[in-house]
């Protein structure tokens, strides 16, 4: 279909499992249930980097973080390489954004003072921003001083400035809501601006990314979000009896939660109300695109465009001791993907699931193979479109997620001194197949997980003489994973007397 349109939805820092359609106890999300219905949800899709910057770069250049590069949040994107919004615009579309991509701009490409080499939350290059949100959330602080809003400097704070009260772990009857209604909040922002960008399309195809905060923290979420389910009905962390105990594991694990930002409080409770606010912002995020999958039903929009929803990574939410994303544990890594394609060639799957490994780096060949271009070599994933249209799964593919970790911090140094590395061996590699996981640190001790036996990755074998040979199965895999996605732009290509010879290697 050369001439639909595509909706490329994102959430920030949603886990695989908090989708009602799939059993989640908690959540509620009846819209992306109904998008599953009439799509296909892949529950076995993994993101391939943490925190948002590397995440987004794989996401959008198609390629593994070894090839990119792009391995924090402010480590520059290589200019050279291309991505789904340029593939889109030489197709003929003026895909836009709405929202923000993290993109950290390759500074040889600007002046020195250019502003965009201030931030790392610049605008993937090929997209038009046509509501840019940044951290800061200043579109839609300008939006709410339009409604007569007084707006907070730094305007950060409209996402942590909550309603006077008493906060649930000191007495109080929910977690203090948002002091924004749900109707001004940022996410129904965006949905709004995105409607109106469509209706003012009429008939021309269009190619929309929109990129939502939530439910990415400060989590505190806005009425009656806020209160939907109650904290002390939530389900208890998956982790140690002890935090002792957790950070035993390894050097990494114990470094990392040595730091403040990165552990579940002590406070149960407290723990309790984040989680409570967290599921809360995920069901605004459902209703909100509930309206826009409404309207575009509506306008006879929905008939032509093929939605992509999915995120950028998970959140530990207090499992292994942890909050944010990082690491090597599953909570952070194994993210949900519903792609729902209105052509009847897709008709035959409708409301299935795939339950073959799947990851970011696909998503770009999949929205590039749907419009009728062709994937770059640089690509390091494969479209979804077979198993949408038949369910199948396609040759060579994948038996294994790969994901990678780049805990390097070139400003303070603190994980050299801590850990005794360089700054390039702070990073890790996981191999996560259908039973085993390993963990390889570039000079740490590794890693290495049955799942079938220890689900909740609490006992380390990778020093297990019964494992031995497994571990080194797991290590060569790792190896030859590598090896064979290393950066591949220009390798299918000779120069010989006859002028240039090309020949694409298949996909695996």
């Amino acid at each position: 279909m050369e001439h639909g349109n595509v909706l490329f939805v994102t959430a920030d820092q949603w886990r695989a499992e908090c989708l009602s359609g799939w059993g989640h106890p908690i959540v509620r999300t009846p819209n992306l249930d109904a998008l599953a219905a009439e799509g296909v949800h892949f529950t076995r899709h993994y993101a391939q980097a943490a925190p948002c910057g590397p995440s987004r770069a794989s996401i959008h250049t198609g390629q593994y973080l070894m090839n990119h590069r792009s391995g924090t949040n402010g480590t520059p994107l290589d200019a050279r390489h291309t991505n789904w919004a340029f593939e889109a615009r030489r197709h003929g579309y003026d895909p836009v954004l709405f929202g923000y991509t993290d993109t950290s701009q390759d500074p040889r490409a600007f002046g020195s003072d250019d502003p965009l080499l201030r931030t790392y939350e610049g605008p993937l290059p090929g997209l038009t921003s046509e509501v840019l949100m940044a951290g800061d959330g200043a579109a839609w602080a300008r939006w709410l001083a339009e409604k007569g809003y007084e707006i907070p400097d730094p305007t950060f704070g409209l996402y942590k400035k909550r309603k006077d009260g008493i906060e649930w772990e000191d007495g109080g009857p929910a977690p203090l809501p948002l002091a924004i209604p749900a109707e001004h909040h940022d996410t129904a922002f965006m949905v709004g601006e995105v409607i109106d960008y469509v209706r003012d399309r009429a008939a021309s195809p269009w190619f929309v990314h929109l990129s939502l905060l939530r439910p990415h923290p400060p989590w505190h979420a806005p009425e009656p979000y806020n209160a939907l389910y109650p904290p002390d009905e939530l389900p208890e962390p998956t982790r140690a009896p002890t935090f002792e105990e957790e950070v035993a594991e390894h050097p990494w694990l114990a470094y990392h939660l040595s730091r403040r930002y990165y552990r579940a409080p002590d406070d149960d409770r407290k723990l309790r109300r984040l989680a409570a606010s967290y599921y809360g912002l995920m069901t605004e995020v459902d209703d909100q695109l509930g309206r826009l999958f409404a309207f575009l039903q509506e306008t006879g929009e929905w008939d032509r465009t093929l939605v992509v929803f999915g995120t950028d990574h998970g959140e530990q939410l207090g499992d292994h001791w942890m909050l944010d994303k990082g690491g090597y544990f599953e909570q952070s890594y194994h993210i949900p993907l519903i792609v729902r394609d209105p052509r009847p060639e897709a008709t035959a799957t409708r409301g299935s699931r795939i339950e073959v490994f799947t990851e970011n780096v696909d998503l770009m060949p999949t929205m590039l193979d749907w419009i009728g271009a062709e994937t770059p070599v640089q690509c390091d994933g494969s479209s979804l479109l077979p198993f949408v249209e038949t369910g199948e799964t396609p040759a060579r593919w994948r038996t294994e997620a790969h994901f990678e970790f780049d805990f390097r911090e070139p400003q303070t140094g603190g994980p050299e001194r801590a850990l005794d590395l360089t700054l390039h061996q702070c990073s890790l590699n996981v191999l996560r197949g259908e039973r085993y996981k390993y963990v390889h640190f570039t000079a740490l001790p590794p890693l290495f997980f049955d799942l079938q036996e220890d689900p909740e990755e609490r006992v380390n074998r990778a020093l297990d003489p019964a494992c031995r040979e497994l571990v080194l199965e797991h290590a060569q895999r790792l190896l030859s994973w590598r090896m064979n996605h290393d950066e591949q732009t220009l390798t299918h290509i000779a120069l010989t007397p006859d002028g240039v010879f090309e020949r694409r290697a298949p996909r695996i």
